[in-house]
């Protein structure tokens, strides 16, 4: 039985208490770069990770009038993999493998950067003559153990090869796992969830279930049991099935999750279960021992602190 089939459960103390599933709400950091805000609700001081997920940082919406352009210098990664989905605009990838990539709404790109790749993220230069909007959720999930160290990889997925379905005023599209009958293509090398959904207003939404999950408000507003959610707000929710949410409008969310991969350290954009190898990674970059993007010379130096 679910959660919200009652309105109580019963604590180890045999005391009667609400039921409500959410464990923790979080109120992203947000970051002015100018032109553009990133909001970063992952990773929070009181939660680290959601299943794999270690990094989740919203971008935009934001306008670029003509001759603005967002770039991303070279910069490297290892033991993640990257994953870049844009609700509106473009982004165009590069990496030390030689890839060179059209990033448009929709459709979902991985990059798995294992023991090291370098990337740049671009503006088209018929893209900056005109201006233009962009709008993106950037996630990271955290490789398991006996996958930090594998030969990096990039994978695009088009729009047309997620997989989607119409429930009752809802819209959802399932980017990397199982959910709702339906499952991504995309890659994963952990158990992983990652869906999105738009609600009409008053439609209501039965969460899949994972072992850990977050939802992500990035437009609109929703209820879940008494707790209200609001856009840009991320909440984690306790390991229970059936929890719903409804949308008081017209709504566009995001849910990740998964099994966790155990505790992950973070400096910059490496992430490893040893710090050792984050050392390593750190001298590797200073000292110009990574494969850089060709074509590209600019590139973003070590950070003092991160």
């Amino acid at each position: 039985m679910s959660c919200f089939e009652n309105s109580t459960n019963v604590a180890e103390d045999g005391k009667e208490n609400p039921c409500d599933a959410v464990s923790l709400v979080i109120e992203p950091r947000e970051r002015d770069l100018g032109s553009f805000t990133v909001r970063r609700a992952l990773p929070f001081i009181k939660r680290r990770q959601v299943g794999p997920f270690v990094f989740f940082d919203h971008m935009g919406p934001a306008q670029f009038d003509p001759g603005e352009e967002l770039t991303v210098r070279a910069h490297p990664h290892i033991g993640l993999a990257t994953i870049t989905y844009l609700f509106e605009g473009e982004l165009f990838h590069k990496d030390s493998l030689g890839y060179e990539q059209l990033i448009t709404p929709g459709a979902i790109n991985l990059m798995i950067a294992g023991k090291g790749i370098v990337h740049a993220e671009l503006t088209r230069p018929e893209t900056k003559e005109k201006g233009f909007r962009i709008q993106a959720l950037q996630l990271w999930v955290a490789l398991p153990n006996d996958q930090e160290e594998c030969d990096p990889s990039f994978h695009h997925y088009p729009a047309r090869q997620i997989p989607s379905k119409q429930l009752d005023g809802v819209a959802v599209r399932v980017l990397m796992g199982e959910a709702y009958g339906l499952k991504s293509p995309v890659k994963t090398l952990s158990p992983t969830l990652y869906v999105e959904a738009e609600l009409e207003e008053g439609a209501t939404l039965t969460l899949p279930d994972a072992e850990e999950r977050a939802l992500y408000v990035v437009s609109g507003q929703l209820q879940a049991k008494d707790t209200v959610l609001s856009e840009y707000q991320m909440v984690i929710f306790e390991n229970q099935e059936g929890i719903q949410v409804t949308a008081t409008q017209p709504t566009k969310l995001a849910v990740v999750g998964g099994a966790p991969v155990g505790e992950r350290h973070i400096f910059w954009n490496f992430v490893s279960s040893s710090k050792d190898r984050i050392e390593r990674a750190k001298a590797d970059w200073q000292e110009s021992r990574f494969d850089m993007v060709p074509g590209e010379t600019d590139f973003i130096p070590l950070p003092s602190t991160r």
